[in-house]
């Protein structure tokens, strides 16, 4: 594969890699019913998917009194912790990683996860290895600040304008946008088509297998 227009490629985590949305606007609805609040619906849960957890809870529940945003969070990490082990890489995630890593990109991970539970989906899925550095929300600022895609071209000595970014959110697209990076959507995870569409990315896939086939292609 030889390489086109870009050096490293960045991707999200949740609802690009671990097929996992459907699980974490769950864990958020579960939370606010725990603690007797409104709960939003599962467009406003997953709308904010990507996002550092505290911005998260405040972005999908605006209207609440802001003592119960930690009590979010703490809710959230307990009924996601019950449920992490159950999540599965979507299919084709492994072979594409391997076969790009094999090609000589560099690839890192750029998520709204904390560190602790990045490091632990990383073990689980046993893809530790396999990235050249990962950025998560409790060690900077949340997408879409450009912050973790600045600091992840600085440790690894790349050009911007030689990163791309993907994901499946505005907020990933948002990020590249801000930072000067490449940006491509996915279809299958917490955004819809419109929202992604409405940012102009690169390239959209409908599946994993189309990601793969576009950055043979193009990357």
């Amino acid at each position: 594969m030889a390489r086109k227009q870009f050096d490293l490629i960045v991707f999200d985590w949740d609802g690009t890699l671990m097929d996992s949305t459907a699980t974490i606007v769950k864990c958020i609805q579960d939370s606010a019913r725990d603690l007797g609040l409104p709960v939003p619906d599962k467009r406003a849960a997953s709308y904010v998917i990507g996002l550092g957890l505290q911005d998260a809870m405040e972005a999908a529940m605006p209207d609440i009194d802001p003592k119960y945003y930690p009590k979010m969070v703490e809710r959230y990490r307990h009924h996601y912790l019950s449920k992490d082990n159950d999540l599965t890489l979507f299919d084709g995630v492994r072979d594409m990683l391997t076969e790009l890593s094999q090609a000589g990109y560099f690839l890192a991970v750029a998520t709204g996860k904390s560190r602790v539970g990045l490091n632990r989906a990383l073990n689980a899925a046993k893809l530790l290895s396999i990235f050249d550095a990962t950025r998560c929300a409790d060690e900077t600022f949340s997408k879409p600040n450009p912050a973790m895609l600045q600091e992840l071209t600085r440790e690894l000595g790349q050009d911007m304008r030689r990163t791309l970014m993907i994901g499946d959110t505005t907020h990933d697209l948002q990020m590249a946008i801000n930072a000067g990076a490449g940006g491509v959507a996915v279809h299958y995870g917490a955004h819809s088509r419109q929202e992604l569409a409405a940012l102009n990315p690169m390239f959209a896939a409908d599946s994993v297998a189309e990601l793969h086939g576009w950055l043979t292609a193009n990357a």
